[in-house]
């Protein structure tokens, strides 16, 4: 699609979950513009336009909350790459329900059912996803790039308890990661964003603009950015490490 074989075998190629939207659609757009093979996952299609880019070459609807769908998914993938390298694994899906009162998941309020919900997506997604790769991340001498959240190391009082703790669960399991996968060859770090403006943020965040040192919402570019660099061979000699990308509202 797009490029003859020749030159797809040459490409470095991304896996990237939670596409369609936000900071991932952004970081697909990133490592698309600078040519590598994408290769992604969410449960909605990707918009229409972007099927038109060559270097977006596979797209698979999956649920990775669902055990068996995040299975079906390496299955599909690992058979796209076959015996050839994966340079990267962009965990980016996650998710921060709200009960049926509109409350965030809290430790006094909303279902443990709902909890675990929570941890299946924003923490055992990318544990799975990591092993699923392993194979192809150690052929590329990848990287895995973990999305994390600053509200997993400050309480954040429009993210819920469920969402905050399962996004520090993340950050330690990407330490941890780090060591492991370094046997692999493997690099593992993870972005920590801040306040970012996206379709899903509400009115309500503005709020928070006079607690961020370089005085504005960080933009979807700002992680896409980041996620790239962390994947680069300038940064080949970092694991383990958390970038916060908030404008400087973690120094608070």
């Amino acid at each position: 699609m797009g490029y003859p074989r020749g030159m797809d075998e040459h490409r470095k190629t991304v896996v990237l979950t939670g596409a369609s939207r936000g900071i991932g659609h952004a970081t697909v757009k990133r490592f698309a513009a600078e040519g590598w093979r994408v290769i992604t996952c969410s449960r909605e299609d990707v918009p229409a336009e972007c099927r038109r880019d060559p270097n977006w070459t596979h797209h698979i609807p999956t649920d990775l909350g669902d055990a068996a769908s995040v299975e079906a998914f390496l299955r599909e993938a690992n058979a796209i790459l076959g015996d050839g390298p994966l340079n990267a694994l962009v965990n980016n899906a996650g998710v921060s329900p709200k009960t049926p009162f509109k409350e965030r998941l809290g430790v006094l309020n909303g279902s443990i059912e709902g909890w675990k919900a929570v941890f299946e997506l924003n923490f055992f997604a990318p544990l799975r996803l990591a092993r699923g790769f392993a194979r192809a991340l150690h052929r590329g001498k990848g990287s895995i790039v973990n999305i994390t959240s600053i509200a997993g190391h400050y309480v954040h009082p429009f993210a819920g308890s469920a969402y905050s703790t399962s996004k520090a669960a993340l950050s330690g399991l990407t330490r941890e990661m780090a060591v492991e996968f370094a046997q692999l060859g493997v690099r593992v770090n993870a972005v920590a964003p801040g306040e970012i403006k996206t379709e899903m943020i509400s009115a309500e965040y503005e709020a928070l603009i006079p607690r961020i040192p370089l005085d504005r919402m960080g933009t979807t570019e700002d992680v896409a950015a980041t996620v790239f660099q962390l994947c680069s061979t300038d940064f080949g000699y970092v694991t383990g490490s958390e970038i916060f990308v908030t404008g400087g509202q973690h120094l608070y």
